[in-house]
């Protein structure tokens, strides 16, 4: 009796699966619906969260993540605003640079 029942949970435990992943594609949506996309691309995403950082005076934020935009994505139309964005900002464009207002490592002032 034991096997029997071992032999059906086995069974059903196999048909709970199946249908569990028959039922996946109707769960999450391929596409995402171009009227609810907050954001055209990723690279576009980086580059507002970029702004917000400039916005809230986070400024070594703000070259990180124009630098990193720049390094993923240089293609993109928002990496040629994060170049340009950058070389504003002199120094910081630069890698190791800094951006204006950041001290040096070696700043006794820190």
């Amino acid at each position: 009796m034991v096997l029997v029942l071992t032999g059906f949970r086995a069974v059903l435990g196999s048909l709970v699966v199946l249908a569990a992943v028959a039922r996946a594609p109707y769960q999450c949506a391929s596409e995402v619906d171009p009227d609810r996309r907050l954001y055209e691309d990723p690279s576009e995403a980086l580059y507002e969260l970029a702004e917000r950082f400039e916005a809230s005076g986070e400024r070594r934020a703000r070259v990180d993540t124009l630098r990193f935009l720049v390094e993923r994505y240089p293609s993109s139309r928002f990496a040629r605003m994060a170049r340009r964005d950058l070389d504003a900002l002199g120094d910081a464009g630069a890698p190791g640079g800094r951006a204006p207002g950041d001290r040096a490592p070696d700043d006794p002032a820190r």
